[in-house]
C-alpha cells in the first residue's frame, strides 16, 4: 500500500468507527424490552351517603358530630312526633267506631227487635180479623134494612147508618191489612240483616282507616333517623332545634372502610392491565405500601382531543382505572393524592 493510501485509510477509520457505534446503539435501542411496570397518579374517593328523614318537623336531638364514627342502624337523630301521635290517636278512635259499625252489621238484628216486629205483625193481623168481623156485621145490617125498606117496613135513616158503618168497617180492614204488610216487611228485613253493599262499605271504611294508621305509624317510626351505613360523619348540615322539611339532608356519612383510588393510565398501556389485577399504592406521607385491586377500567378515554387521527395523538389519551382498597385501618382519606404502581401482565 502506498503511503498516500495508507494515510487516507487512517483518516477514515475513526469516522467509520463512529458510524458503527451509532448503528449499534440504534439497534440496541430498537430491541430494548418494554418496562414491566409504571407509576401513575390519582386521588382517593369514598362512598358518601346524605342521610335524610322521610318526615319533616323540629329536630329534637342530633346524637353525632363531625368526625364521629357510626355503625349501620344506630340512632343518629330524633324528630318531634307530638303532632303525629295526636293524629294517630284520632285515627285509632275512628277505627274503633268503624269496626263497631261493621260488627253491628255482621251481627244482624237483635232477637228483641225481631220479637217486637212479630208482635206488631200479630196485632195487625188481629186488627184485620176484627175489622173483617165489623165489616161482615155492617154488611148484614145493611142488607136487613134494605129488605125492610123494600117492604116499606123499615126506616131510611137506619139503612143509611148501616151503610155508613159498612164503609167505616171497610176502611178499617184496608188500614189493618196495610199495617200487616208493613209489619211483615219489617220482620223480613230484620231477619235478613244488613245488605251486602252496606257490609262492603263498612269494610272499605275500616280498610281506609287502617291504611291511614299505617301511614301515620310509619311517619312516627321514620322520625327516628338511623345510620344507613357504617362510616364517618364528614358533614353536619343541621343543628338540634331547627325545623326542616321532609327528605332534606341532615348530615353526610362516608364509608372510609372501603375506598378506591382513581388513577389514569396512558392509552398504549391499557391493553396490558386487567380487572382484578393487584396494584400497589403509595402516599406522599411515605410508609408501607398499600395493596389494592383494579375493579374498573373505563371504556371511554379521558381528555380526548377533538380530532384523533394520528398514532402520536392517540398516545395522549388516558383511561381511568378504579383501584379498590380495604381501608379498615384508616390509612387513606378522601381526596388524598396517591401514586399507583402497576405491574403489567406478560
Amino acid at each position: 500500500m502506498t503511503p498516500n493510501l495508507r494515510c487516507q485509510f487512517s483518516r477514515l477509520t475513526p469516522l467509520c468507527a463512529a458510524v458503527m457505534a451509532v448503528l449499534v446503539a440504534g439497534t440496541s435501542c430498537a430491541k430494548k424490552a418494554p418496562a414491566d411496570s409504571v407509576r401513575v397518579s390519582g386521588y382517593v374517593e369514598a362512598t358518601e351517603v346524605q342521610v335524610s328523614a322521610e318526615v319533616g318537623g323540629r329536630l329534637l336531638d342530633l346524637k353525632v358530630a363531625e368526625g364521629d364514627r357510626v355503625t349501620a342502624g344506630a340512632v343518629i337523630a330524633q324528630i318531634d312526633t307530638a303532632d303525629a301521635l295526636l293524629i294517630l290517636a284520632r285515627a285509632q278512635a275512628d277505627r274503633e267506631v268503624a269496626d263497631a259499625q261493621l260488627r253491628l252489621l255482621l251481627a244482624g238484628s237483635r232477637v228483641e227487635d225481631i220479637r217486637q216486629a212479630e208482635a206488631t205483625g200479630a196485632a195487625a193481623e188481629a186488627d184485620v180479623a176484627a175489622a173483617n168481623e165489623d165489616l161482615t156485621a155492617a154488611d148484614r145490617d145493611l142488607k136487613r134494612f134494605e129488605s125492610l125498606m123494600a117492604s116499606n117496613s123499615g126506616v131510611e135513616k137506619q139503612r143509611d147508618d148501616a151503610a155508613s158503618r159498612k164503609e167505616v168497617a171497610a176502611r178499617r180492614v184496608t188500614a189493618a191489612e196495610q199495617r200487616t204488610r208493613a209489619a211483615a216487611e219489617v220482620l223480613n228485613r230484620l231477619k235478613a240483616g244488613a245488605r251486602p253493599e252496606e257490609i262492603e262499605a263498612a269494610r272499605a271504611r275500616l280498610t281506609s282507616i287502617d291504611a291511614q294508621i299505617a301511614t301515620i305509624t310509619k311517619g312516627v317510626k321514620d322520625a327516628t333517623v338511623r345510620a344507613p351505613i357504617t362510616g364517618l360523619v364528614t358533614q353536619k348540615l343541621v343543628d338540634a332545634g331547627e325545623l326542616h322539611a321532609p327528605r332534606v339532608p341532615l348530615l353526610v356519612i362516608a364509608d372510609l372502610d372501603n375506598v378506591w383510588a382513581n388513577v389514569f393510565l396512558d392509552e398504549p398501556l391499557v391493553p396490558r392491565v386487567s380487572l382484578g389485577q393487584t396494584v400497589t399504592l403509595y402516599t406522599d406521607a411515605g410508609g408501607s405500601a398499600i395493596e389494592g385491586r383494579i375493579t374498573f377500567i373505563s371504556s371511554k378515554a379521558e381528555f380526548t382531543p377533538r380530532n384523533v387521527q394520528t398514532a402520536a395523538e392517540r398516545s395522549k389519551l388516558v383511561f381511568r382505572l378504579k383501584v379498590s382498597v380495604d381501608n379498615r385501618k384508616g390509612v387513606l382519606k378522601q381526596g388524598v393524592p396517591v401514586e399507583a404502581e402497576i405491574r403489567f401482565t406478560k
